[in-house]
C-alpha cells in the first residue's frame, strides 16, 4: 500500500485543487479569517512543539524512573547509570541521553485514568481525562471524540510563520491489533475540517497487525515488510479516493514540481487564505522535509536509518519550515506494549534507536539555536506495571508514567514529581493529561481564555488544566 497524506474532505471544492491532490492541505484555512486571533493576544514562548509519542506505553522502570532498590520481580534486568546531572540516573541502554541530561527535564508523576490503550490514548492525545458523553470504541475515529491536541492547535493558531500548516502528525496513525485507529487522534467534535495533516507514509509491515517492534526496521536488521525503503512514496489523494484519486504511486518531488504551474493558475480563483494553503505545495521546504531518505548519509547515520530516526529528522525539518506542532508516532500497533520479552525488546529493538534519534534531535536543535523556541516532549499513553509478569513482560499501568521535556525554557537536569518505591503511584506533584496539554498550548502562546466551538456551535475551553510549572522553576 502506498503512503497517503490525509486531506479533510471539505477542504477543496474547486476542480483544480482536487486535481492537485495535495499532501494533507485544505485545512479549512478560509474559515480562519472568521476566528479570533487567539495566538496574537500575547507573545508565544515557543514557535514549535515536537511531541514524540511512544505508542503502547514505555516502561518507566526500565527507562527514566528506575528503582534499583526494589525487589527483583519489580526492579528487572537493567541497571541504572549516572547522567550528567548529579543524582539523576537513567537506564544503561540510554547512554546518549544520559550524557545530555542537562538539556531535558523528567516528569515522574504523570497519571492517566485507564489501563486500556484506547481510553488512555484518548485521554493523553486530547488532553482530557473525561470521556465525552456517549463515547464508544465501536466506531473510531468518531465525530463524538474530543478533538486531538494537534486539531485544537490547528483551530486556535493563525499561522503567522508563513505558508506551513499549524500541525502535522506522522509517519502513520496509531492502530490496535485489528488495525483499527485508536481514538483521540482526529478533530472529533471540532469538525474534520480542523484536522491536522495526517501524513501516513511509513512503509507497511508484512506482519500486519502484530505488536511491534517488527513493525519497524532497525539498524542491522532486514526489512520485515519487504520494502527497500523506510517510507513509501506518497500517493497524493483525497481521503475518499474515487474518481479524483491520482493513479498509481507518484514520486513526491516530481509531482509537486509538475503541479506547480497548474496550482498557480488555479489559485487566482481562491480567497487569500486558500491561496496560502495551495502555496504550500509549490514550496521547496515541504519537498525537502519529506525527502529524508536522501539526506546526507552522515546525518541519517546520526539519527538512525529507520522509522524512528528518519521520522524525527522529518519533524525537525518541518518545524524549521514553520510548522507549529509535529506529533511523531514512534510506533504503529503498540510498539512499546511489552507484555512479553520486555527486556529483550527494549534492549535490542526499542531503547537504542530512541536514544540515538532523540539525542540527535536535541543536538541539532541546540547547535542551531532552535532549542530555545522548540519544546520537545517524549512519552507514551501510560506506564507499565511494577511487577514483571510470567512472560518476562510488563502490562499496562495508568497510575504513573514518566515524560521527558526539553527546550523552550525547560530547565535541564530537572525532575518534577516523584513515584513511590516501586514506581506504582505518584507521591508528589501529580500531573494529568490536562496539564500536559496546557503545557503545549501555553508554550505556543495560546491564551488561557481561548475556546473552541464544536460542530453544534457550543463553546468549550481549550485549557482544562494548568501548565506544568515545575518544568521552568
Amino acid at each position: 500500500m502506498s503512503g497517503r497524506i490525509h486531506i479533510p474532505s471539505s477542504a477543496f471544492t474547486r476542480r483544480g485543487a482536487i486535481r492537485a491532490g495535495g499532501i494533507g492541505l485544505g485545512l479549512g484555512m478560509a474559515e480562519l479569517s472568521g476566528l479570533q486571533a487567539l495566538a496574537g493576544n500575547r507573545e508565544s514562548k515557543a514557535k514549535s512543539v515536537i511531541f514524540v509519542f511512544l505508542t503502547g506505553g514505555l516502561s518507566q522502570h526500565d527507562s527514566f524512573d528506575m528503582k534499583p532498590e526494589a525487589p527483583d520481580d519489580i526492579r528487572g534486568e537493567f541497571k541504572p547509570i549516572a547522567s550528567q546531572t548529579p543524582g539523576l540516573q537513567v537506564c544503561e541502554h540510554l547512554p546518549l541521553l544520559a550524557e545530555r541530561s542537562n538539556r531535558y527535564a523528567l516528569v515522574r508523576s504523570m497519571q492517566t485514568a485507564s489501563n486500556g490503550h484506547e481510553p488512555a490514548c484518548h485521554m493523553l492525545l486530547t488532553g482530557r481525562l473525561d470521556l465525552p458523553p456517549g463515547f464508544s470504541l465501536a466506531k473510531v475515529p468518531s465525530p463524538n471524540e474530543w478533538p486531538s491536541i494537534p486539531a485544537v492547535v490547528t483551530y486556535a493558531q493563525r499561522n503567522q510563520r508563513g505558508k506551513m500548516p499549524p500541525a502535522v502528525v506522522l509517519p502513520e496513525p496509531s492502530v490496535n491489533e485489528a488495525n483499527r485507529v485508536r481514538p483521540g487522534q482526529y478533530a472529533g467534535k471540532l469538525g474534520n475540517h480542523w484536522d491536522a495533516w495526517h501524513v501516513d507514509i511509513a512503509a507497511k509491515c508484512a506482519k500486519g497487525n502484530g505488536a511491534c517492534p517488527e513493525c519497524f526496521r532497525f539498524d542491522g536488521s532486514e526489512f520485515k515488510h519487504g520494502s527497500r525503503t523506510v517510507f513509501e512514496t506518497p500517493t497524493l489523494t483525497l481521503p475518499d479516493g474515487g474518481r479524483h484519486r491520482l493513479n498509481g504511486r507518484i514520486e513526491l518531488l516530481a509531482e509537486v514540481q509538475r503541479q506547480q504551474r497548474a496550482l498557480e493558475k488555479s489559485a487566482d480563483s481562491f480567497g487569500g487564505q486558500r491561496q496560502q494553503a495551495i502555496s504550500v505545495l509549490t514550496d521547496s521546504t515541504i519537498s525537502s522535509a519529506f525527502d529524508v531518505e536522501n539526506a546526507d548519509p552522515r546525518l541519517v547515520e546520526r539519527y538512525g536509518a529507520n522509522k524512528f530516526g528518519l521520522s524525527l529528522l522529518m519533524a525537525k525539518r518541518l518545524v524549521e519550515g514553520g510548522v507549529n506542532l509535529v506529533q511523531v508516532n514512534l510506533g504503529k500497533n503498540s510498539s512499546w506494549d511489552t507484555h512479553s520479552r520486555n527486556f529483550v525488546n527494549l534492549r535490542e529493538n526499542l531503547l537504542p534507536p530512541l536514544d540515538r534519534c532523540v539525542s540527535a534531535l536535541l543536538d541539532d536543535l541546540t547547535s542551531s539555536g532552535l532549542i530555545d523556541e522548540t519544546l520537545v516532549i517524549v512519552t507514551g499513553e501510560f506506564g507499565r506495571t511494577p511487577k514483571i509478569n510470567k512472560n518476562s513482560g510488563r502490562d499496562h499501568w495508568g497510575p504513573v508514567n514518566t515524560m521527558l521535556f526539553a527546550g523552550a525554557g525547560v530547565r535541564g537536569g530537572n525532575i518534577v514529581g516523584a513515584s513511590d518505591r516501586i514506581a506504582a503511584e505518584p507521591t508528589r506533584d501529580r500531573q494529568t493529561p490536562e496539564n500536559f496539554a496546557a503545557t503545549i498550548y501555553d508554550a505556543l502562546g495560546i491564551p488561557q481564555e481561548a475556546k473552541w466551538t464544536d460542530v453544534d456551535g457550543r463553546p468549550h475551553h481549550i485549557y482544562m488544566g494548568n501548565r506544568i510549572e515545575g518544568l521552568y522553576s
